[in-house]
């Protein structure tokens, strides 16, 4: 196997130097003939699809477990500066076998709105005390149990989830520690999820069926589930959300889980909203050589450097959400996600859309940076990095206002 070094110097970042691809329509079928109604879509091609990214992509999805149960930790009537509610809620998951698994969710609901208010819904990467400059909020994200993975980062990513201007525009805001659900290092699986449904001696050959990405979706499900059961959250206006791997993992889940009424991808790149079939950027053969290349599942590895025989691509995932609003966002100096397959994933999607008589996205060339286009399907490629910021914030709550009020 290549070092990571080669496999980035081997990059095409260079439009010119593209080849030819072909991408498959979503609405073509094995016979030769193409699905022409809404309700073909929604009962027959929609299902065939989800299979195909079940078994090349991200894997099987594991069911509830036996026992689902939400403990109130703590409640704030003060927080964010007399703005919000803060709740922390502990989500035990449990098997009829004695097995547990329990993660905490971090919960800021708009102090003085009209009850119950929209949801966004969204996993970090450093545990709930990053996500917050409110010195008292739990710390979570554990790699193992007892151990934390950033125990002294309180605060530093407050910028990323702008809990005071979400509340401010009526929303409520919720996160859980990505870690807690699957810690993303080599050979977590027996600490994650998974533990309660198979046994130490198949976790070898989880990555066959499984994924951590399909663990983080796992969790996102679950924290919906809980929002159905609190009277200050509608449930029915809840939005799902995620940044780089955590926006490949908010798009399996508006898929798979159809009660989020939007889906928001950001800077999510290859395997997230990017078309595989462009070879630009990051590529199949540099996610399956990090250290975690069970993100996806074994079968996606024969596709490295032969993404031209994929017999799907993203925009196809995208389509999953069709009738429901997604997002996608890029930004200028996040090249290898490469923000123009990003943007064409969204171009291509939109023929399912026009099935249920909805345009989809509103523009087939890309828009300058900072000049959001917004349909069914949205889109914004950012001034800036691999990052998500106030900027992106914007768009996403003016898209909410739209669709949710």
């Amino acid at each position: 196997m290549r070092s990571m070094e080669e496999i980035v110097a081997d990059y095409v970042v260079d439009e010119s130097k593209l080849k030819p691809y072909t991408l498959p329509s979503p609405l073509d079928k094995p016979d030769g003939t193409r699905v022409s109604s809404a309700f073909e879509w929604v009962n027959f091609q929609r299902r065939k699809i989800l299979q195909l990214f079940k078994t090349e992509v991200y894997g099987e999805v594991v069911p509830r477990p036996d026992s689902v149960s939400f403990e109130l930790l703590s409640r704030r009537e003060d927080a964010l500066g007399n703005t919000a509610i803060r709740k922390e809620i502990r989500l035990h998951f449990a098997m009829n076998n004695g097995k547990k698994h329990s993660v905490d969710m971090l919960l800021y609901i708009p102090r003085n709105a009209a009850k119950p208010v929209p949801v966004f819904l969204g996993l970090n990467f450093q545990g709930n005390h990053v996500t917050t400059d409110e010195q008292d909020a739990r710390k979570t994200g554990f790699s193992v149990p007892g151990k934390l993975v950033h125990p002294d980062a309180r605060g530093k990513q407050t910028y990323r989830w702008c809990f005071k201007e979400v509340i401010a525009r009526g929303y409520a805001s919720a996160t859980v520690c990505y870690h807690d659900l699957y810690p993303d290092f080599v050979e977590s699986a027996g600490n994650s999820i998974y533990h309660l449904f198979f046994e130490p001696s198949e976790m070898a050959s989880l990555p066959d069926r499984y994924t951590p990405i399909g663990a983080w979706a796992f969790g996102l499900c679950r924290m919906l589930d809980y929002m159905e059961t609190d009277p200050e959250v509608d449930a029915s206006r809840a939005i799902v959300h995620g940044h780089s791997r955590l926006g490949k993992t908010a798009l399996w889940t508006g898929a798979i889980d159809t009660r989020f009424k939007i889906t928001i991808s950001n800077n999510s790149g290859c395997g997230g909203a990017a078309l595989h079939k462009r070879k630009f950027g990051e590529n199949v053969e540099a996610l399956i050589s990090h250290d975690c290349a069970d993100w996806f599942v074994t079968a996606f590895h024969k596709y490295s450097g032969r993404e031209e025989d994929m017999p799907f691509d993203q925009h196809e995932l995208i389509a999953l959400m069709a009738p429901r609003p997604v997002c996608v966002a890029s930004a200028t100096e996040d090249i290898n996600a490469d923000p123009k397959g990003e943007f064409l994933s969204c171009v291509h999607a939109s023929e399912v859309y026009r099935l249920f008589g909805a345009k989809g996205l509103p523009a087939t060339e890309m828009p300058p940076p900072d000049t959001p286009l917004t349909g069914e399907i949205s889109y914004h490629i950012r001034t800036g990095g691999h990052d998500q910021t106030w900027d992106d914030w914007q768009h996403y709550l003016d898209l909410a206002d739209l669709y949710l009020r």
